[in-house]
């Protein structure tokens, strides 16, 4: 146990919250805290400062995020943590108004002050002594383009985030991310390509593409197709084996990143589009447009280029004005589509968005019945594409280790954190946890050694929920 009376020893605890491009920011901001001497510990009970990276998306993450700054200052009346920072999208956000909600905070790091965050620390240890002063800092972030490199991941560092873009442009009517991370910026190629080099030359083999919108990568920069190209140029990445593009927005999804999608091997065919809804009325109110016919037209051309593609999406059910008839349309499309995979939000009236002052506001009683009943009918789908895959042989990058018997994995159609996972048999973790088992080794002849990172061929012998259990072929 540390001595807390030793003054020269600082010790940073780091709460990461959100989605994976806060991910991003929780890992650089870690890199710059440890760079600077700062201890980081795990247990946020007992440590000289608190950080909070924080979503403020919607409701649900806003309330993850007051849940966690107020644990964190309830340990500071106690005395046992000094300082409580509070950084990411609800720290922009909300500006000195978290402050005033939340009493205890000493510092808010809005989201252009990522990189100071070491800085931030000091200075607000150094208030000890003195009336507490809130420092805050919500810059705003519209013409900053982060440097990403040097992380220290909290991601297995087998399967990584590369983000290729800030902010966002299209402005949907229920969306706050344009007023949090500002308007569109694009990081430039070279940029990239040298992040996932790095990347890769740490242990990567599966790279994630992300950003608010992937499919405008280098309109800003002046360049036509720049997702295709950027693509392009990573499927030359030596060592890395998958690149997962997420977060493509459909109108995006041309003829061109279609081809280039099918055409560039380490590209998995795995199309994560966030649709949102399929009624052209509420499309037109959520700011896309009227797109249904273009949506339908969209999906076949995806699986015509790739026979094996997988399809996840997102949707919004209880939109302000939407009726029962419309939400019946939404329901009959995705049993008729068959998604891979489907996330289903209600929708929340987030203050400052156009949707939040619109007429006809659903109930929560009737919203939060339709996000059940949507999502039954994707669990049927689901549960019914599981059993699909019995008999194919995949194959599977391993994620980690669960025990003698099973190794747990993904093949491409499976993102990290969202979708199922890989149950593979007959997948041994190494050499010594055979030898410690050899009644085992002799119930299980064809074992094989793995490792996280590791790719290995299996056939499906069953679907479980939303999960497959594979046995390893030698």
């Amino acid at each position: 146990m540390r001595d807390k009376s030793d003054k020269n020893c600082k010790t940073v605890a780091f709460v990461a919250l959100g989605c994976p491009k806060n991910i991003v920011d929780s890992e650089k901001m870690l890199a710059v805290i440890g760079q600077a001497g700062f201890i980081l510990v795990e247990d946020a009970d007992n440590a000289d400062v608190v950080v909070i990276n924080t979503c403020g998306f919607i409701k649900p993450a806003k309330d993850e995020a007051f849940e966690a700054i107020k644990a964190a200052v309830e340990q500071k009346k106690r005395g046992n943590v000094k300082k409580v920072i509070v950084a990411g999208c609800l720290a922009q956000r909300m500006g000195a108004d978290l402050a005033r909600e939340i009493e205890g905070i000493d510092a808010i790091v809005g989201l252009g002050a990522r990189d100071d965050i070491a800085d931030i620390i000091s200075r607000s240890l150094a208030e000890r002594g003195r009336r507490q002063k809130t420092a805050i800092c919500p810059e705003s972030p519209d013409n900053l383009i982060h440097d990403d490199t040097g992380r220290l991941l909290i991601t297995p560092r087998h399967s990584v985030y590369l983000r290729i873009s800030e902010g966002c442009d299209r402005n949907c009517t229920f969306c706050t991310i344009p007023s949090i991370r500002g308007r569109f910026r694009s990081k430039p190629p070279e940029k990239i390509i040298d992040e996932a080099r790095e990347l890769v030359k740490n242990g990567a083999v599966e790279l994630i593409i992300i950003g608010q919108d992937t499919t405008s990568y280098g309109k800003d920069l002046g360049l036509t197709n720049g997702l295709s190209m950027l693509i392009k140029r990573l499927n030359e990445v030596e060592q890395l084996r998958w690149l997962r593009l997420m977060y493509l927005y459909p109108a995006g999804l041309n003829d061109e990143l279609i081809a280039a999608i099918a055409c560039n091997q380490k590209v998995v065919n795995y199309i994560d589009m966030p649709l949102q809804h399929i009624n052209n009325r509420i499309l037109s109110d959520m700011g896309r447009g009227r797109q249904k016919a273009k949506i339908i037209d969209l999906i076949e051309k995806l699986r015509a280029a790739m026979c094996d593609v997988v399809l996840r999406t997102t949707m919004i059910v209880g939109f302000p004005g939407e009726t029962d008839e419309q939400f019946e349309e939404l329901s009959d499309f995705v049993r008729a589509v068959k998604f891979d995979a489907l996330g289903c939000f209600s929708f929340y009236a987030e203050q400052g968005t156009p949707a939040a002052k619109m007429a006809g506001q659903v109930e929560e009683n009737v919203k939060n019945e339709r996000v059940e009943r949507l999502m039954l009918a994707q669990q049927q789908i689901a549960f019914e594409k599981g059993r699909g895959h019995v008999g194919q042989e995949l194959l599977c990058l391993i994620d980690r280790l669960e025990d003698d018997r099973f190794v747990l994995g993904r093949f491409y159609g499976q993102a990290p954190q969202i979708d199922g996972i890989c149950y593979i048999e007959d997948a041994a973790t190494g050499t010594s946890a055979i030898d410690k088992n050899i009644k085992q080794k002799r119930a299980y002849p064809a074992i094989v050694s793995v490792k996280p990172g590791d790719f290995i061929r299996a056939k499906v012998v069953a679907g479980r929920d939303y999960d497959l259990v594979c046995r390893a072929i030698l």
